[in-house]
């Protein structure tokens, strides 16, 4: 450095000493007194360095401090801005009560009131009381969002679980449709044999017939031999025979030339045309979303008479269930009976708890049914027993499982086990007789029910018990509650059924 000359330099061991020493001269064992101090370099700067550092294009818009407002304290580098990372910033907005670069204000302020430089604006230092509230909202938000991360981790991994269940889904599709279309091919193919076999047969004649032709002209060369007798016969089964190749070429030379043709199924062909996806993918947010309001309306009435010829009370249907194949079950529980519908709405099986008592069993009046296979109903029983029942032309009865509060109405099929309402709660039975849960209490351990629960009706998602006080309850398989549906007007709830778009029925006494 050519201008050093002008000053007076001390190298080590001097024995001049400095509170503040020029940083860049030291790392050259040169000891020359800062005089400036750069918060952005972290930087103490001779008078000689502080003019190169000004020269710079790097450095030339660095703030300088004074070595002695350094050494107080005031060093800290100014923030820069997060959308102008050359800019510092340096101003407040009153209006939007934040902090910005001179370059956002000139752009997006400038027609905001109370616009002013950062030290114009603050007079005192913050209280800690102040430091106290943002570090606990700081707290409060890091929470939040460690809490949010790790519920999104785990919807990410469930949405992983969906995406390989739905490729699954596809695959079976695919496969499913490539089979069918295989044996489509399969039965065209049969009924190309068969054509192709029929009118080969049928042009084969002519070749057996031109056969029969010619024996029949070398008999002829050989009549002579023959007695009269014979000339006789011979001439008879020769003039047939000729006359029925003659209506054979007649018929053929009518018929005109077979032949086989194969037509497109158009209305195959136009399916796969028109279709442009194997279904619908949807996404969502469950719980979230804005269903659009539905108008049901009744389009027709129908009364099904389920009374029987001999003597019955009152009949009472107090649950049903319905099989893939369509059989409709009814719970007559006024009757003590089990009625099967046929596809009439006729009665055209039932099992009478009564007439089948035996030493062993008292009567039991049936409360609830559900499906638990495509043949095999569960029916709860105020016996506190759950029947199960294989259903075919006749109802068979199948082994029984040990329950509580069979009087009660409720009870469903749900990932597996049977629930079974309880006196404020639901009980949760294996098929193979296990108490598997009890569900009374919500998540802080309150009473989840305010009052005795009603019928109950399971999705693929979630069970939902009626609460006979004000509404219904959506549970999880664990027993969790998802959501509460509680409305004043839904007083006496007992019981509910769910839409194919997800809209919740509910009925009861009051409603």
């Amino acid at each position: 450095m050519a201008e050093r000359s002008n000053f007076q330099s001390l190298k080590d061991g001097s024995d001049a000493d400095f509170e503040f020493t020029c940083t860049p001269c030291s790392k050259e064992n040169i000891r020359e007194e800062a005089d400036k101090y750069c918060p952005e370099c972290h930087e103490y700067l001779c008078k000689t360095c502080t003019r190169y550092h000004g020269r710079l294009k790097a450095s030339q818009q660095h703030k300088l401090l004074d070595r002695n407002d350094a050494n107080r304290g005031l060093h800290v580098a100014k923030t820069k801005c997060q959308y102008h990372a050359d800019r510092d910033i340096e101003m407040y907005c009153k209006t939007h009560d934040m902090v910005y670069c001179a370059m956002c204000i000139a752009t997006e302020h400038r027609s905001c009131d109370g616009v002013n430089k950062i030290e114009d604006v603050f007079k005192q230092s913050a209280t800690q009381a102040e430091i106290q509230a943002l570090l606990d909202e700081t707290k409060n938000a890091h929470d939040t969002v460690k809490a949010l991360t790790v519920k999104q981790k785990q919807n990410l991994t469930e949405l992983d679980k969906q995406k390989e269940a739905i490729e699954g889904k596809l695959n079976d599709t695919e496969t499913k449709l490539i089979e069918h279309i295989r044996n489509l091919k399969r039965e065209t193919a049969k009924c190309l044999n068969d054509k192709y076999s029929t009118l080969k047969e049928e042009l084969s004649v002519s070749v057996r017939t031109a056969e029969v032709l010619k024996q029949t002209t070398e008999q002829l060369q050989m009549i002579d031999s023959l007695n009269l007798e014979q000339q006789f016969v011979l001439m008879k089964l020769m003039k047939k025979t000729v006359q029925d190749v003659n209506t054979s070429i007649t018929e053929g030379a009518t018929e005109g030339t077979k032949f086989i043709d194969f037509i497109v199924n158009r209305d195959l062909t136009d399916i796969f045309a028109r279709v442009k996806s194997l279904g619908n993918v949807t996404a969502g947010i469950i719980g979230e979303q804005k269903l659009k309001k539905k108008q049901y309306k009744i389009k027709s009435t129908k009364e099904i008479n389920l009374k029987l010829s001999s003597y019955q009370m009152k009949h009472c249907i107090s649950d049903s269930c319905r099989l893939s194949d369509g059989t409709v079950l009814l719970i007559d529980s006024s009757n003590f009976k089990v009625k099967k519908l046929n596809t009439n709405d006729s009665i055209e099986n039932v099992y009478d708890f009564v007439a089948s008592r035996n030493d062993y069993d008292s009567v039991a009046r049936p409360t609830g049914i559900c499906c638990v296979s495509n043949s095999e109903v569960a029916v709860k029983l105020d016996t506190n027993r759950i029947q199960l029942f294989t259903v075919g032309s006749y109802l068979s009865k199948g082994r029984t499982i040990n329950i509580i509060h069979g009087y009660l109405f409720g009870l469903t099929m749900f990932c597996g086990d049977l629930w079974s309402s309880a006196s404020s709660g639901v009980n949760v039975y294996s098929t193979s007789s296990n108490l598997v849960k009890s569900i009374f209490n919500n998540q802080n351990g309150k009473s989840l029910f305010k009052s005795d629960v009603g019928q109950m009706t399971s999705t693929p998602e979630t069970v939902i018990v009626p609460d006979n006080y004000d509404g219904a309850v959506c549970l999880n398989k664990d027993g969790t509650v998802i959501r509460e549906l509680r409305d004043s007007r839904l007083m006496r709830t007992r019981g509910v059924c769910v839409a194919d778009d997800g809209t919740v029925f509910l009925c009861g006494i009051s409603i």
